[in-house]
């Protein structure tokens, strides 16, 4: 039995690490659930699943390291994001999952919520929040479903090999679900904007592929989570993270 390590923990969920296991404990069942079956159904690497016996999933370690982390610049090389792009695609082009993800209307509803809590309890100006709600509603327009990860930071994505430019694992799939293929391409860049050409590169074009949008969705993104990182023990204040997305100039 090796040392038990707490890798994140906070009201909703904890992730353990034994070894060479790491225990994932969900007060959610149904997410932790579509955790299970989301790994089981995507076409790119993912960690073994060991065992699921609800609220507890357990999976084995993968090899090698995260490509970057929230508010810290990375040290892989541009090949290494565009391997990540290339594995977005694949995952974009793979068939739908059974379950929904949020509509456009759930979007927009939670963005004029946040928004307010956002003004109305001092936490942001009143100007930053008007001018960055008007960008983020560029995210919210029709879109063709894909089969999207739902949380796609780097630090969920993991390479390795000779020159650290291969794709080994990515985890975290509780938020997997049909959704806006730009959203999960947003959210990999969100701390590392000038990656963008380097993940596009191995995503390569396609119909519906606007850099506007991916722009919005960062702003959005951050403009929905800023009250939820804050109660849970995290600082979106951070520098590279939420609060300077949405004080940047984008």
């Amino acid at each position: 039995m090796g040392e038990v390590e707490v890798v994140v923990a906070h009201s909703e969920r904890a992730t353990l690490r034994v070894g060479d296991v790491f225990l994932k404990v969900d007060g959610d069942r149904a997410r932790a659930e579509v955790e299970a079956r989301a790994m089981a159904l995507a076409p790119v690497p993912t960690p073994e699943v060991l065992w699921h016996r609800p609220p507890v999933l357990a999976i084995a370690a993968l090899p090698g390291r995260a490509l970057g982390r929230l508010g810290r610049p990375s040290t892989a090389s541009p090949a290494a994001w565009a391997a990540a792009g290339a594995a977005i695609r694949t995952l974009h082009d793979a068939p739908l999952p059974p379950w929904p993800g949020r509509s456009v209307d759930e979007l927009a509803a939670a963005l004029d919520v946040e928004c307010a809590w956002l003004v109305a309890n001092d936490v942001l100006p009143r100007d930053l929040v008007t001018r960055n709600r008007r960008i983020a509603e560029a995210a919210l327009r029709p879109w063709t479903p894909v089969f999207v990860h739902g949380d796609l930071q780097p630090s969920h994505v993991f390479v390795d090999g000779v020159d650290g430019e291969e794709v080994v694992g990515i985890i975290d799939w509780s938020e997997a679900a049909r959704g806006d293929a730009l959203f999960d391409l947003a959210l990999l860049t969100l701390g590392h904007r000038e990656r963008l050409d380097d993940v596009l590169a191995g995503y390569g074009d396609g119909p519906g592929l606007d850099r506007d949008v991916i722009r919005a969705w960062w702003v959005l993104r951050s403009l929905l989570t800023v009250r939820w990182l804050a109660e849970h023990g995290f600082d979106p204040s951070a520098p590279g993270c939420e609060v300077d997305v949405l004080r940047a100039r984008l």
